[in-house]
């Protein structure tokens, strides 16, 4: 029995002094993980949410007062350019239309009848102008004779009569002649005043037809069939009969942070997703980038606000996507990313690995940072990482190199300056870098992270 304890208190000391060994060997070390600096794509992402809208759309407004008698659509059906959409009652427009090609009808007797009358009336100038004639020589005639005394004076007083009389019988005609145009005229003037007029009654017969203006999707239909439609203010109750969109070209509208809208310009290639459609894509383009802030909470732009409290802004953004979809709907949600910068084999690090260094707590052994802080002791903090570097004695130890960044990706950064392909980086943990000296001896974190059960 005695043994047995001695062993046990034997394992217990050899245990406990390999402990102290380990504990010895590993003071004054810190944890840490790091990562390598390398070359790859990198591209600049800014998102932003809203909803699929179609570029084209109108509201088809009643043209016609009147009951719907046929509703031809239902609200989600595809319609194509020229296609019956509904109509409203016209009994009486089609009386109308039907009246006055009545009295067209009847205008164009009266004319052909006034045009007979004109040629009547033309037989007889000429008539009366050859009976002119033949009394003028006879008259002629009669002045010779009476001049030479050969005929009585009576005779020539005759001859005069009949002569002045076919003068004005010829006037007469001449004047009838006249009066039968003017008719024709005036009767002509009438049939286009009434063709007019038919015009008229066929474009309000036409309006109790609605036409589909370009090929498209219903996207609303607030009225039904027996309902009365009025002619009145656009989008009032009673005078839109539905709402047509064009899904030809498909934009999504969404809504980027006040500070991301600065770096997104015309023409920058987007990704939409659609939250209805799961693992589709769609390619597109910004159109259309907003001038006006709009407040986050109530959408309306900061020109029209009346209140003047300070809350978070968004900018409306407009991406057309490259191609249709038939599948897309108006008002479905959506979230567009759009790239602002991209390049191809940059050098880069973890966005995690960037910290900031302030030269006046420098210590001895960063010669360059003490005597940035002699020099000036309200230095600004310097943006760097912590590289791993071996001692005179081939111990980590953490120093701090000031680094260039240019463009963000999503978890990477790009360096411009400061650091070389292949230098390991400290990248965290986040507290452990946040609290790094320079010149901290380093211990890699080998353990593998936790993955969480729902991520596993």
């Amino acid at each position: 029995m005695k043994k047995i304890i001695l062993i046990v208190l034997g394992v217990i000391v050899a245990s406990a002094l390999v402990a102290v060994f380990v504990y010895k060997q590993q003071s004054g070390y810190t944890k840490v993980l790091t990562a390598k600096v390398g070359k790859q794509d990198l591209a600049t992402i800014v998102s932003g949410t809203g909803q699929i809208k179609p570029k084209t759309y109108v509201n088809v407004g009643a043209t016609s007062f009147g009951r719907i008698t046929r509703l031809m659509v239902k609200e989600g059906d595809h319609v194509k350019r020229g296609e019956v959409l509904a109509t409203v009652e016209s009994v009486q427009p089609e009386a109308n239309v039907e009246a006055q090609k009545a009295s067209i009808a009847a205008a164009k007797t009266d004319i052909a009848s006034y045009t007979a009358a004109e040629k009547t009336a033309e037989a007889n100038v000429e008539h009366a102008r050859a009976d002119l004639e033949q009394k003028k020589l006879d008259w002629e005639r009669a002045q010779s004779l009476y001049q030479a005394g050969i005929v009585a004076k009576s005779e020539y007083d005759a001859k005069k009569a009949a002569y002045d009389t076919d003068v004005a019988t010829l006037a007469q005609a001449v004047a009838g002649l006249n009066q039968a145009k003017a008719q024709t005229d005036s009767a002509r003037g009438h049939l286009g005043t009434q063709m007019a007029t038919l015009r008229y009654n066929e474009d309000a017969l036409s309006k109790t037809i609605s036409i589909a203006p370009f090929d498209g999707i219903v996207t609303n239909l607030p009225v039904r069939e027996g309902e009365t439609v009025v002619v009145g203010i656009q989008n009032a109750e009673g005078s839109t009969l539905m709402t047509l969109a064009d899904m030809s070209v498909i934009t999504a509208e969404v809504k980027v942070d006040e500070t991301d809208i600065v770096n997104i310009q015309l023409g920058q290639p987007a990704e939409v997703t659609v939250d209805a459609l799961p693992g589709k894509t769609y390619k597109g383009h910004v159109t259309l980038v907003g001038d006006q802030a709009l407040l986050r909470s109530t959408g309306v732009a900061t020109s029209q606000s009346t209140t003047g409290t300070e809350e978070a802004k968004d900018f409306k953004v407009v991406v057309t996507l490259d191609a249709s979809a038939a599948e897309l709907r108006p008002g479905l949600s959506t979230t567009a990313k759009i790239t602002t910068a991209q390049k191809s084999s940059v050098l880069s690090l973890p966005i995690q690995a960037l910290t900031t260094f302030t030269p006046q707590a420098a210590n001895s052994g960063n010669v360059e940072a003490a005597s940035m802080s002699s020099s000036n002791a309200k230095t600004k903090p310097v943006q760097g990482v912590y590289i791993v570097q071996k001692d005179a004695h081939g111990k980590q130890r953490a120093k701090f190199v000031p680094v260039t960044t240019g463009i963000t990706g999503a978890t990477d950064i790009e360096v411009l300056s400061g650091l070389a392909e292949g230098q390991e980086v400290v990248t965290g943990p986040y507290k452990t870098l946040r609290g790094l000296k320079d010149g901290a001896l380093l211990k890699r974190d080998t353990t593998k992270p936790v993955t969480p059960a729902g991520n596993a």
